[in-house]
């Protein structure tokens, strides 16, 4: 039970001139606001203002920045056809439907296209699903429901109750931020349902305890939720009884991040857990026993929690425990802890210096196992023996792929996997333990792949460590040309190649249109993502953050080493996470970079424990309000590293006004002290989208094509 910054990152593309902002010093008095509070800290930071996030200055600083820098990009030569062309390959009726869950004997899909941008929630049986010719049932037209309730819905999925499946929980957000309305919908009607169970907008965490009951963790009013804004308290609630009259379960520490409790269904059982998270990457776990009874689970604090079979418990372990070491699968027996007697913990699987387990989720009698080994994509099926000694069989998929465990089923040892990679589009397959994978659907090809090639190549970082890198660039590419290097380097979470015609986190096609307009995409797999397991991620935690700089640089050095790109000529991609990581590049190394994407960045690093979510991620960056911590957390931080009279490249930083978990502040605070030092930059905050900065496939063509003239401009082999 995480709540991850998101997935990073912005992309990529080719074209021409026109003037980016430039400094223009805002001498108004600040607004009245939380951010204003502090006037010792305004005195330091006259920027302070900006972390109002609804303020009248801040919105009026933030629309003269967008309508100055959507005026200049989108005069810039080809922006329409960028656009145009993106939104085309984004919302394309001939998609792959991605199961979203199986339910029983039905499948789960929210589609998008040019009809229904926000989407079509949908149900078909799973015969048809598979057999490639699905028959939908829309449950919710999600642009109809914004319309007639006047509001600007946006889909953040459903909970739905085995092993029935009747009844689901749905999540809506309101502009597409993290804090969502939940209400109860019937899946045989088709409606929500009158007097069902509603949960008011928040960042509620919630799941089924019985059909006429919830776990429900929410803002619950004064002093409910922790320092990072989740809920601290988590309750029983039972149909017929008002919210206000749930049954406590837990409530955490407001210094802690969250509590919640999650249930798995496994043959027909249930079994709750309690999750108290006491920072981003340690939970005191218990399970929740049928007298209400809390037992600790025996597994360490940083164990993060997978799927149950067979009464089994799976975790993945994050540091070495009782000779079992980091990356490891192990599983224990949840009716033995419910009896009070000590569990033997199994070793499940063990995974080889090169590999990282990235998803688990169980079937009927099969564990299945997506793993990353050198990057690549890998699926596993483990069964258990009669002996309890675990076996494991190799799904025959193409190698050197990037593979997503879509949906599995839990009355059968059916799993639904995307596969796919920078030049081959994404096929949906059934797998089956024995049996070669099935394809269920296949997007046809979107480019001529042909004329391009990738590589994966090994740059060397400052301490010596070896680091993965694709290149994909045109065929027989010779001589340096513009490079384009995205980059996420945190949280565990690994970055792998896709087609590209993008993810929207990426900027979508904005790769695509790089690469073939003759330029050279790079995908850094640099520490701190999950791309090796817990060490590669361990290796910038904390004081060791200044690793993803060196990484990055690293594979700037060596494009400009092995002739693929020259220095100035190469501008880096990052969002998130991936955000503090661009912004710092160009802080640390503007002789190195010609240009930046920075979106829905953290970069006021000295701030971002007091800003919406911040306080949660410590665990990662470390506390800034302690002085040992500030040691090294201030040696990098970007917003206080900027210095006047530098040749910073100029960056494109786009963020959204309704992003409540990384606070929008960061982003504009770091183009006010641009403006400040009299330096150029472009600035795009989106109204809507939450940190995915769009709340939908129109916002993520628009962006495409913004980075893409921006990224035009500003190389100078363009």
């Amino acid at each position: 039970m995480r709540y991850p910054l998101l997935l990073a990152a912005a992309a990529i593309l080719p074209a021409a001139c026109t003037a980016p902002m430039t400094g223009m010093a805002d001498g108004a008095a600040p607004a009245a606001g939380p951010a204003a509070a502090d006037s010792t800290a305004e005195a330091a930071d006259p920027n302070l203002y900006l972390e109002d996030i609804h303020g009248e200055r801040a919105l009026a600083k933030v629309n003269q920045w967008n309508a100055r820098s959507l005026a200049a990009l989108e005069a810039m030569p080809g922006f329409k056809q960028y656009e145009a062309r993106a939104l085309d390959l984004l919302q394309d009726d001939r998609q792959i439907a991605n199961p979203d869950q199986i339910i029983g004997n039905r499948v789960l899909n929210l589609w998008q296209d040019k009809a229904n941008p926000r989407g079509l929630w949908r149900v078909a049986s799973l015969e048809s699903f598979t057999a490639g010719k699905p028959q939908w049932r829309t449950l919710i037209d999600v642009d109809a429901l914004g319309k007639q309730e006047g509001k600007s819905w946006v889909w953040k999925g459903a909970d739905c109750l085995a092993p029935d499946y009747t009844r689901c929980m749905v999540a809506l957000s309101n502009g597409g931020g993290d804090a969502v309305l939940e209400r109860e919908f019937d899946l045989t009607t088709g409606r929500f349902v009158d007097g069902g169970f509603t949960v008011p907008t928040a960042k509620t965490r919630l799941s089924w305890a019985g059909p006429d009951a919830l776990y429900v963790a929410s803002d619950f009013g004064p002093d409910s939720l922790t320092d990072s804004g989740y809920p601290r308290t988590v309750k029983l609630w039972k149909r017929g009884a008002p919210l206000s009259a749930a049954t406590e379960i837990a409530t955490v520490p407001k210094d802690y991040v969250s509590a919640g409790v999650g249930v798995f269904e496994d043959g027909g059982a249930r079994y709750p857990i309690l999750n108290k998270a006491v920072d981003f990457y340690h939970s005191d776990v218990s399970h929740i026993a049928p007298d209400g009874r809390l037992i600790p689970s025996p597994l360490p604090q940083d164990a993060e929690i997978n799927a149950m079979l067979d009464g089994r418990l799976f975790a993945t372990l994050q540091s070495d425990w009782n000779g079992i070491p980091a990356g490891a699968i192990v599983a224990y027996s949840v009716p033995e802890v419910l009896a009070g007697r000590d569990p033997q913990v199994e070793r499940v699987f063990m995974p080889s210096r090169s590999q990282a387990v990235e998803q688990v989720a169980s079937g009927q009698s099969v564990l299945w196992v997506k793993l990353l080994d050198d990057v690549s994509g890998k699926l596993i099926a483990l069964t258990r023996g009669a002996d309890g000694a675990w076996s494991q069989q190799a799904m025959a998929l193409p190698a050197n792929s990037t593979v997503t465990l879509d949906a599995t089923a839990s009355d059968s040892n059916l799993a639904f996997v995307t596969v796919e990679g920078f030049l081959s589009p994404p096929t949906l397959d059934a797998v089956r333990p024995g049996t070669q994978p099935v394809k269920v659907d296949a997007l046809p090809a979107r480019f001529d792949a042909a004329t391009m090639d990738v590589v994966q190549r090994f740059a060397t970082s400052k301490d010596g460590t070896k680091i993965p890198y694709f290149l994909v660039r045109k065929k027989g590419a010779s001589g340096p040309v513009p490079a384009l290097i995205h980059a996420y380097g945190g949280f565990n979470l690994a970055q792998t190649p896709t087609y590209l015609t993008g993810q929207p986190y990426r900027s979508g096609p904005a790769g695509l249109f790089w690469v073939e307009e003759g330029n050279a995409f790079v995908l850094a797999n640099i520490r701190g993502g999950g791309e090796y397991g817990p060490r590669w991620h361990k290796a910038t935690m904390r004081e060791k953050h200044q690793n993803a700089f060196d990484d990055l640089a690293a594979v700037a050095e060596d494009l400009i080493r092995t002739g693929v790109s020259t220095k100035g000529d190469i501008a880096v991609s990052g969002r998130s996470n991936g955000g503090l990581l661009t912004s710092t590049a160009i802080v640390q190394r503007p002789d190195l970079y010609g240009g930046a994407v920075i979106g829905s960045p953290l970069i006021d690093m000295k701030r971002y424990s007091h800003l919406l979510a911040g306080a949660s991620w410590i665990g990662e960056y470390g506390d800034p309000d302690k002085p040992e911590d500030w040691a090294f957390i201030g040696q990098y931080s970007p917003y206080q590293n900027m210095k006047a009279g530098v040749d910073y490249p100029v960056p494109f930083l786009y963020t959204s006004t309704e992003d409540d978990r990384v606070h929008p502040a960061h982003a504009r605070k770091f183009a006010a002290r641009l403006e400040n030092f009299g330096d150029d930059f472009y600035y795009y905050e989106d109204p809507e989208g939450g940190h995915a900065a769009g709340a939908d496939r129109i916002a993520d063509a628009q962006r495409a094509a913004l980075v893409t003239v921006y990224l035009n401009s500003v190389l100078k082999g363009k």
